[in-house]
């Protein structure tokens, strides 16, 4: 009797994946390099409180220009030994010695920052006046965007001592929340027919765009399934976390929970309710129209939830080698820029990003800073669809950034959520541009083109749909507990009212609990809708781009360089873009009508 052939492991197809390699920061968690910078860090934030605390206010601007350099050098170290642990545990959330090596980092440096947290506290009491004399020193003004970010926060300080329990009781508080729905979610596996093995939450979600509609059926219940079973959890997660927020931006005397958020962000509330507005506006004419034209080409009235990001057919679903994933986005960066090209280059060459997806990593993407004194690194689930070479481009868009803001140190290279996703979605655009550019055959240029405006959707219209949920969740949060089903009705109700007619979500559906696994939610509340200011933002600075002649590029990365050291307004000035005018929104969703105009064409 002959045997059967082994089934093809897919993954071998994918070719050698990278690991990255976190000995730039330290070689490992028991290194003694790490306990000598604790106590090293201890010991300045000692010193720099007895030196400076109850004095801001009487230095001269080149005492206080030490102050700051002090003060970011121990920022820079901070961050050094905070971003290898959080690296570290993300590479396996599931490892007992990893966690606990994360947690007690976290608290010793909690422990350490107690000491300088007067710092900010006490510039805040520093009479504009006074503060102006002191910035009168020259270098010191290169500082004045990071005082200015900080003292926005000044009508929502409390008094020191209250500042100082809720500094020291975030570990034990919301921190603690946000790693047990890491660590739950990590520690999930998915029973799904027809697999053999039970999944994790990234090789289920990866099923949702396989060829085969009875897999993506498979998977989407047996996802739902392993959620439920969690939603006691994750609804204690939810429900505590919305009420620590409503207690605290009580006291902060916050008027809604969107406004900690766009402060710290640096935009306008005017601004990110016009980009809202703007896109729900949209609605019909963008994802209303897209998924009933894509149930007409899979040949049904409306699609199923877990066919939302089918396969087209037609589309060979082929897996993409790294290597030619590596080659096509670098070559797209290099069409654009040589140079960010080059920045770009470095993740590879030098073992900057985590790629193959396994049991216990953190089932997302990301691009981490780490600090100005270090480099980026890039975490990935890399799977080999044409999705993952989008995520490849958006996340190296993320780093690249980073390295060119790196320069303005630790205090000025970070930059505000709505214009950090602008180079990661730039990225992308490029990518999918040069892949268009580069296709003859007409039916898999209508197969990229759908692609594409199926990534800006969620990016865009599903991004805003989960801000409206956060919202509306928030709100009634605040008249008492909300119950898993209540929950789920809320996020049914808003991703209806976004996706439209063309997807069946009835009030039963599997679909109510996926609000669930979404982590923005828990880490970082009113995220999300940074991801459809950078689409916007990006669809027009690219359109600037097309009409440009020589010099668009050097301009960009000026911007990029930039990092967190000017506002948006003054990064969007040269290209002649101003977030702040209602037409911008819709200038950024024109360019994804269009493109739903092409289909229809086709």
């Amino acid at each position: 009797m002959t045997a059967a052939p082994a089934k093809a492991d897919p993954k071998a197809a994918l070719g050698v994946l990278p690991n990255w390699n976190l000995a730039d920061l330290y070689a490992r968690p028991d290194a003694p390099e790490i306990e000598r910078d604790l106590k090293a860090l201890a010991t300045q934030a000692g010193e720099f409180r007895r030196s400076y605390e109850g004095k801001l206010a009487a230095l001269t601007g080149p005492e206080m220009l030490a102050a700051l350099q002090g003060y970011e050098q121990m920022q820079d170290l901070a961050g050094r030994i905070g971003s290898y642990a959080q690296l570290a545990y993300a590479g396996n959330m599931t490892d007992p010695e990893l966690a606990r090596f994360h947690q007690n980092i976290s608290e010793r440096l909690n422990d350490i920052s107690v000491e300088t947290l007067f710092f900010t506290l006490e510039l805040n009491r520093i009479e504009d006046a006074v503060l102006e004399r002191q910035l009168e020193h020259a270098p010191l003004r290169r500082y004045r965007p990071w005082l200015d970010s900080v003292r926005a926060f000044r009508p929502h300080q409390l008094s020191d001592e209250a500042e100082r329990l809720l500094h020291e009781k975030a570990i034990a508080g919301r921190h603690a929340w946000n790693r047990l729905f890491d660590e739950t979610m990590a520690d999930m596996r998915f029973a799904v027919e027809g697999e053999g093995d039970k999944l994790t939450s990234n090789e289920v979600l990866n099923l949702l765009t396989d060829r085969d509609g009875k897999k993506r059926k498979a998977a989407a219940m047996g996802f739902a399934k392993g959620l439920k079973e969690q939603q006691r959890i994750f609804t204690l997660v939810t429900n505590t976390l919305a009420k620590d927020k409503e207690i605290e931006d009580k006291w902060r005397k916050f008027p809604r929970p969107v406004s900690s958020r766009n402060l710290a962000n640096q935009v306008e509330d005017e601004v990110v309710e016009a980009l809202v507005s703007a896109v729900k506006a949209a609605h019909p004419r963008l994802s209303h129209r897209y998924y009933k034209l894509k149930a007409k080409w899979m040949g049904v009235e409306a699609l199923d939830f877990w066919d939302r990001n089918a396969p087209l057919p037609r589309d060979d679903d082929r897996l993409i080698p790294w290597p030619e994933a590596q080659r096509t986005v670098l070559e797209a960066y290099h069409e654009f820029s040589p140079e960010l090209a080059d920045v770009g280059r470095r993740f590879f060459d030098r073992n900057w990003i985590d790629a193959p997806s396994r049991p216990g990593k953190d089932p997302g993407a990301f691009a981490h800073p780490t600090v100005p004194s270090a480099h980026p690194y890039l975490l990935l689930n890399y799977n080999g669809r044409t999705r993952d070479v989008m995520t490849l481009a958006h996340e190296l868009g993320h780093g690249v950034h980073q390295v060119l803001a790196g320069p303005q140190g630790a205090l000025l290279a970070d930059t505000p959520l709505t214009l950090a996703e602008t180079a990661s979605v730039f990225g992308e655009m490029l990518t999918f541009q040069s892949l268009l550019a580069r296709e003859s055959d007409p039916a898999k240029k209508r197969i990229l083109l759908a692609g594409k405006v199926e990534d800006m959707l969620n990016t865009v219209v599903r991004q805003v749909a989960m801000h409206n949920f956060e919202t509306r969740l928030h709100d009634e949060r605040r008249s008492g507990e909300l119950m898993p089903e209540r929950i789920a009705e809320i996020w049914l109700e808003t991703q209806r009212e976004a996706l439209g007619g063309g997807i069946k979500l009835p009030k039963d559906s599997e679909y109510g609990v996926y609000w669930s696994y979404i982590p923005h939610f828990i880490h970082v509340p009113f995220y999300v809708y940074a991801y459809a200011f950078g689409d916007c933002l990006v669809n027009s600075l690219y359109a600037v781009y097309r009409n440009a002649g020589d010099g668009f590029a050097e301009k960009y990365l000026e911007m990029l360089r930039a990092g967190g050291s000017k506002r948006h307004k003054e990064l969007l000035a040269p290209f002649g873009l101003n977030a702040a005018d209602p037409a911008f929104w819709s200038k950024g969703l024109d360019v994804v009508s269009g493109f739903i105009d092409e289909l229809e064409a086709m």
